[in-house]
């Protein structure tokens, strides 16, 4: 009678199978159920597909921060799989464009996995809106294509790389494809704070450009996400920035590491947190990565009230939190002015009016509305700051545990002060030790009275007018058995990893020195204490 291979013993197969010469071919075959899934859940197995390095751009021309040859935007950041996204593109002159896309992890190291490629399609020259009212630069392109993402492309950080017929010349358009499932981690992107920096279609437009009297930091000028990224204009000369906003210079760092960690990981826009409160339950710890300087009112509540209730949160940043913004949907523009815009001067007079158009996507518009804590009395004799109709905004480091300090750039070693906090188990550190150049461009100091927040690290920064600040980075305890940390640094993702097409800044005299085992061990503990680990 032949016997049920369930009641032959594991020990007594796996010898027979060893002298059989048949042990690679069985073991896979006398595992568990469990055993056989994808080992490492979604991101990981994610991140054994095919890799490639084709994902960079390597002809981009610049003029005035604009790829004038080459450039799109897309008509949402933040997109769930099975819905449509529209792609507004032009180029100099008339031509075909491809659009070839890719999800950023690790991927053996390479950084990308080609996705899918759209196209050509004929694409000509697109009308540069003129200066409307509030500063507002706001395209009404023609739509080139709709695309519906597919159903099983995963959540992360997309990017669209634009290439034509007509010469070499690169650029990208950038979304982020999120999801509702439950999630160790969330990934959140600095969009708000991409687009606060825009200046497309040249240097006479970001939000830190205004009327007179120039204000760099008032309410006055509005910013619109309906017009293409440029190259980033500040610290870094980074070409892979054309199109993709300041995902590729902090944030993608800590994107690599955490996929090539196999965390599992979703990912989300500003946009989303402050318009999907009930999300941020869904996962264990949410992340704010690297300049994440623009938030709504809403964003930070949200975010507040979920780290009462049990959520970790790691700002693995610097300068966050520091303006509070407005959203508005997209605008209209006064028909009866259309036919003047030609003839509009860029510095002031007869401005096109616009009004937000509740036909149009939300959260299209942004504008500053004041600053979180208040503007202080130091930031008040600058005056570079408001006016706004209110000063008696939240202080940032009520969440985040410590904010944004005059001066606020500026540059330095991350100091540890207490070494024997458990965020530095297994590092070996000692009090005075220091990671070389970590602290910049921007940081938080300041630290809230928290009940059981401890400073783990701090020192002294200096800036290129030799104006000096002093920075903290904080622990603190959420009331649930929860934790908040607060690296105070800009750089702190390119400690934990240098993927390919990284820049690293040398910036206010000082640069990070790059991958620090200590950074990663650090990171990984507290994500530990958060009961989260890699698959």
């Amino acid at each position: 009678m032949k016997k049920n291979i369930n009641n032959i013993s594991r020990r007594k197969l796996l010898k027979n199978a060893a002298q059989a010469g048949l042990l690679g071919v069985l073991t896979p075959l006398i595992g568990t159920a469990e055993t056989q899934k994808p080992k490492g859940g979604l991101i990981a197995a994610e991140n054994k597909k095919q890799g490639t390095t084709d994902w960079q751009l390597t002809y981009v021309k610049s003029e005035e921060f604009r790829s004038k040859e080459i450039e799109g935007y897309c008509s949402k950041m933040s997109i769930r799989a099975g819905e449509s996204i529209d792609i507004f593109l032009s180029a100099s002159s008339q031509t075909n464009v491809s659009i070839d896309f890719y999800r950023m992890g690790y991927y053996g190291g390479k950084g990308g996995r080609f996705m899918q490629k759209l196209g050509p399609f004929p694409v000509r020259p697109q009308v540069v809106p003129p200066i409307a009212e509030h500063r507002l630069r706001e395209c009404d392109w023609d739509r080139t294509t709709s695309f519906k993402i597919p159903e099983d492309w995963l959540s992360g950080v997309y990017v669209g790389k634009l290439s034509c017929t007509a010469h070499r010349y690169e650029s990208y358009i950038i979304f982020i494809v999120r999801d509702d499932r439950k999630a160790d981690l969330m990934f959140q992107t600095s969009d708000t704070t991409w687009q606060a920096y825009n200046k497309w279609p040249d240097t006479s437009h970001s939000l830190y450009t205004s009327d007179p009297p120039l204000q760099p930091h008032s309410g006055r000028t509005w910013s619109s996400f309906d017009r293409p990224f440029s190259k980033y204009p500040q610290v870094v000369d980074q070409p892979l920035s054309q199109g993709s906003g300041e995902f590729l210079l902090w944030e993608y760092p800590l994107c690599f590491w955490l996929e090539k960690e196999g965390y599992d990981v979703t990912y989300c826009s500003n946009i989303d947190t402050h318009a999907d409160a009930k999300g941020l339950d869904r996962v264990k710890c949410f992340l704010s990565i690297g300049h994440d300087e623009y938030w709504t009112l809403p964003m930070f509540e949200n975010v507040k009230s979920a780290v009462a209730r049990g959520l970790n949160a790691a700002f693995l940043s610097g300068n966050s939190l520091m303006w509070v913004i407005d959203l508005k949907p997209g605008v209209k523009m006064d028909p009866a002015k259309l036919n003047k815009a030609s003839g509009l001067a860029k510095d002031g007079g007869d401005r096109i009016q616009v009004v937000p158009d509740a036909n149009e996507n939300p959260n299209r518009t942004i504008f500053r509305i004041g600053r979180f804590g208040g503007i202080s009395k130091v930031e008040e004799a600058l005056g570079i700051m408001g006016p706004f109709a209110r000063n008696d905004w939240p202080n940032e480091n009520t969440l985040i545990g410590a904010r944004t300090m005059y001066p606020f750039n500026g540059s330095a070693d991350w100091i540890v002060s207490k070494p024997e906090h458990w965020i530095f188990e297994g590092t070996g550190m000692k009090k005075g030790d220091k990671i070389p150049g970590l602290v910049g461009w921007e940081h938080h100091g300041d630290p809230a009275d928290i009940p059981g927040l401890e400073v783990v690290a701090e020192g002294e920064t200096i800036n290129t007018t030799n104006a000096k600040s002093h920075y903290t980075a904080t622990v603190y305890p959420g009331g649930k058995g929860n934790w908040v940390f607060n690296a105070a640094t800009i750089y702190w993702s390119f400690g934990l990893s240098q993927p390919p097409g990284i820049i690293v800044p040398n910036s206010h005299f000082g640069r990070s020195h790059g991958v620090d085992e200590r950074v990663q061990k650090i990171t990984a503990n507290f994500l530990n204490k958060c009961g989260i680990k890699t698959t």
